[in-house]
């Protein structure tokens, strides 16, 4: 064993420290950081979250003017939503892992990048398939933007604080969307569609450069590309890019009755369990499926999934009714649609103020609740409704998102460990996402449905015998007559103009249907929400560095 000599009128000598990594000095933790840098940082993250949302509906109130300028038929342009969707929802549970590999900022920005990128090449698209594809790679590239938000916000804040931050970031959840179809219609209106795409250029350019000078909570770990679990990322991909494709063609291709969707739904069946066995078989899987273990997590990410069915499932009919029943042009129905976002604006001090004092298990319940009430309010819905008519049920809708959403971030991911709070938040963010898909699909085929059967029903009354009927032919009759046309004419005409009168009305009967089975929905979920138990913090430090 060597020893250190002291020679004489000397101090022994000291030994040179190991050197030591830069990394703790860059890596400031969270809870060290000023309010002001968490505030800011968090606040340029909520900026991209806000565009990755806003773009899932900005399209979807100027669909026929894209087609037009791009030359394509109804069949081709639904596409350049549903390629967004397909391919956020793959890549959004791929998030969490994904985020420890590059690291939050590094993340992030890239996303950004990419998101604005792929913009630009759906603003200058030259033809509908090459819409189609920036759009999907918009959506590909996008997507880790939204769940990555939701873990950072755990990372910065505490206490009241985390409570704002829940509030801000439910209702950009929800509030996303709902504005999308409003914002969109406007920009289509006063400028063109392509617009809708250049609008992410600045935001998009200000996130990528922002984020990585201000958001550095943790570091990359390259060296979980060695051992991730591509067999299960192979399959997860099959599973719910195929589970899009089926919800979203189903109802406009009738459902199995069509081979393509027969092939997609087994592929769909197949995969998913597959990466269901997978993942809970594999040591370090990309998805943290063992988070459903605990009660809170398993409900809040129900809660989560029907949030997204209210959510989406209105977005999808209010606009649509608006479309079909009234034929509002696409900035009509944004103005009809945006007082739903400004009531959700509003509630947010209501709910920041109640949510430090009140149990938020009660406050997801009356949220839950009043969504289940505003259906009520739409389901005596008639032909001549308009903005007016649909004022009182979108703002108490608009009141209730912000109550439903907000707590259940708090409650589902709140009392996680840092550990699995990446995983499982993408795994949260998802089962949103695909309640909005399966909403969107059952309502689309309960509209399908049940309009034929009102349309049946409403032919069974008009017999030979029925008076104001044949009043009605008479006098519409009478009315072409005078306008120069032949008593053949005449009566086809009136014919035609009855059946259009007969389609509106079953239309309109089979839109209040929807609003019931929403309410229903609702009614249950709310009577579940006792079940979860009150979010404790967790043990292990607020951020892994």
């Amino acid at each position: 064993m060597s020893s250190v000599v002291s020679l004489p009128g000397r101090a022994p000598a000291a030994r040179s420290p190991a050197p030591r990594s830069p990394a703790p000095a860059a890596i400031v933790p969270p809870s060290e950081m000023p309010l002001k840098s968490r505030m800011i940082a968090f606040a340029t993250m909520v900026v991209g979250m806000f565009i990755a949302l806003l773009d899932i509906q900005i399209v979807s109130a100027s669909l026929r003017d894209i087609g037009g300028g791009l030359s394509a038929g109804s069949d081709e342009t639904t596409w350049v939503q549903t390629a967004y969707l397909i391919a956020e929802i793959i890549v959004i549970p791929l998030s969490g892992w994904l985020s420890r590999v590059m690291s939050t900022r590094w993340l992030f920005s890239a996303s950004a990048v990419g998101f604005t990128l792929a913009s630009l090449g759906c603003a200058m698209a030259w033809d509908i398939q090459s819409m189609i594809a920036f759009r999907a790679l918009q959506g590909l590239l996008g997507a880790s933007m939204i769940p990555m938000v939701f873990t950072t916000a755990f990372a910065f804040f505490q206490g009241r604080q985390r409570a704002l931050a829940a509030a801000i970031i439910g209702a950009i959840a929800s509030l996303a969307p709902t504005l999308g179809p409003a914002v969109g219609g406007w920009i289509t209106d006063h400028f063109s569609w392509p617009w809708l795409f250049l609008v992410n250029l600045g935001p998009g350019t200000f996130v990528a450069i922002a984020v990585p000078l201000l958001v550095k909570v943790d570091k990359p770990d390259w060296s979980l590309l060695r051992g991730a679990d591509y067999l299960g990322i192979v399959l997860m991909a099959l599973f719910l890019g195929c589970l899009e494709y089926t919800l979203e063609e189903g109802p406009r291709w009738d459902w199995f009755g069509d081979a393509t969707i027969r092939a997609t739904g087994i592929v769909s069946v197949v995969a998913g369990v597959g990466f269901v066995v997978r993942s809970l078989q594999a040591a370090n899987p990309v998805v943290d499926l063992r988070a459903l273990k605990d009660r809170n997590f398993a409900l809040g990410s129900f809660f989560s999934f029907m949030t997204g069915v209210g959510i989406f499932a209105t977005i999808y009919l209010t606009p649509l009714f608006l479309g079909r029943v009234r034929g509002f042009s696409a900035l009509q129905i944004g103005e009809a649609v945006l007082v739903t976002g400004i009531a959700q604006l509003a509630s947010i001090p209501f709910y920041v103020a109640l949510a430090n004092r009140v149990d938020l298990r009660w406050l997801m319940m009356f949220g839950l609740g009043l969504f289940g009430l505003s259906m009520i309010a739409f389901a005596p819905i008639t032909h001549d409704w308009g903005a007016d008519q649909l004022l009182l049920p979108q703002v108490v809708r608009g009141f209730a998102q912000q109550f439903a959403v907000a707590p259940a971030v708090t409650l589902t991911l709140g009392g996680l460990a840092p550990a699995r709070l990446r995983l499982a938040s993408g795994l949260f963010n998802l089962m949103r996402n695909l309640g909005g898909a399966i909403g969107i699909a059952a309502m689309a085929t309960i509209l399908n449905d049940r309009t034929n059967l009102h349309f049946q029903r409403l032919a069974e009354r008009l017999t030979p015998a029925n008076e104001p009927l044949g009043e009605l032919l008479q006098r519409t009759g009478g009315s072409l007559a005078a306008a120069g046309a032949n008593v053949t004419d005449a009566t086809a005409g009136a014919l035609r103009q009855l059946g259009a009168l007969m389609m509106r009305e079953a239309q309109t009967q089979t839109f209040g249907d929807t609003y019931v089975v929403l309410l229903i929905c609702f009614a249950v979920t709310t009577a579940l929400v006792p079940l979860m138990r009150k979010a404790a913090p967790p043990k292990a430090p607020v951020a892994d560095h």
